[in-house]
């Protein structure tokens, strides 16, 4: 991997930890204008992750609510 490709894989993880929603978005779009980089497996894997993600979400805002 190039020192680019890593810089801008630093990149994206950062924004997917600071900014999801912006991330999914970017996501998204970049899924669209390049299908072909996209494998269907690896999108049922993200959605299973984020749903996760949004039960892990909840849990701690119950804990921090209560």
């Amino acid at each position: 991997m190039s020192n680019l490709d890593e810089s801008i894989g630093k990149i994206l993880l950062e924004l997917q930890k600071d900014d999801p929603d912006t991330f999914k978005k970017l996501m998204k779009k970049a899924q669209e204008d390049n299908p072909e980089l996209f494998d269907d497996e690896i999108d049922a894997e993200n959605k299973e992750i984020d749903e996760y993600n949004q039960k892990v979400d909840e849990f701690n805002k119950n804990i921090d609510n209560n």
